[in-house]
Formats: structure tokens, C-alpha cells, sequence
């Protein structure tokens, strides 16, 4: 088994894919944002609305992928996005990560055997 835990995480705003390397394998695991479907019918201005409520879907899909990279001692946080900035400056200053080693990268888009090379030769 790996002692040296390693996660790569391919993500936009929407949803991320989470490669752990284990013994020179990956296994992956997809988590989606939730997303906003309803629309407020009352005098209050509905894309205000809307507004807050994606921002607190944006925390809750960023804080389930902190939860995840806790247990790990290397991350690869990679993307074409400025989602992988925005979780990283979520969590850099919180202590709780301190012992984690965390990587950013821009990538162009990839298909999944892509980034599945791409997390491999990053940690090898």
C-alpha cells in the first residue's frame, strides 16, 4: 500500500474528478456541484437570489473536496478553470492543511485516460 498518499483533482465550477495514485493505479471518483434549478416567485429580485444561492452551493461542493483532501499527504489541483485558485485560497490559510503539499497547475482540456497519465507522471 502507498504510505504516501497522493490525489490529483481535475476541477471546474461544476464538478471535479478525484484520482487517487495507489500502486501506480488510479481510482476515480466524480463529485458535481449542485446546482440551482428553482426560481423565486415573490417581490424579492430573483437573481439575487439565485446569486446567494449558487455561492452556497460553491461553498458546500469546495468544503466536500476539502474534506476528501484531508486525508491525503500530496494534492495535484489542476484544470482550465480559476476554480482550482479559488479552492486553493479557500483552504491555504487554514491550519487544518498545513501538513499537506498542494500543487496548481493550468491544463487545457483532457479527456480522463488524459488525466489519469497526467496525475501518474506528475507524482512519479
Amino acid at each position: 500500500m502507498n504510505n504516501n498518499k497522493q490525489l490529483g483533482i481535475c476541477l471546474d465550477h461544476s464538478n471535479a474528478l478525484l484520482m487517487e495514485l495507489t500502486n501506480n493505479m488510479i481510482i476515480s471518483t466524480r463529485i458535481e456541484s449542485e446546482s440551482v434549478h428553482k426560481a423565486e416567485k415573490d417581490n424579492v429580485d430573483t437573481h439575487e437570489i439565485q446569486g446567494k444561492e449558487q455561492h452556497q452551493h460553491q461553498s458546500a461542493y469546495y468544503k466536500r473536496i476539502c474534506d476528501i483532501i484531508m486525508n491525503y499527504h500530496e494534492v495535484l489541483l489542476f484544470g482550465q478553470t480559476d476554480a482550482k485558485n479559488e479552492l486553493y485560497n479557500m483552504i491555504k490559510n487554514d491550519h487544518h492543511f498545513n501538513s499537506i503539499k498542494i500543487d496548481l497547475k493550468n491544463t487545457d482540456k483532457m479527456t480522463e485516460a488524459q488525466m489519469h497519465a497526467f496525475v501518474k507522471e506528475f507524482f512519479n
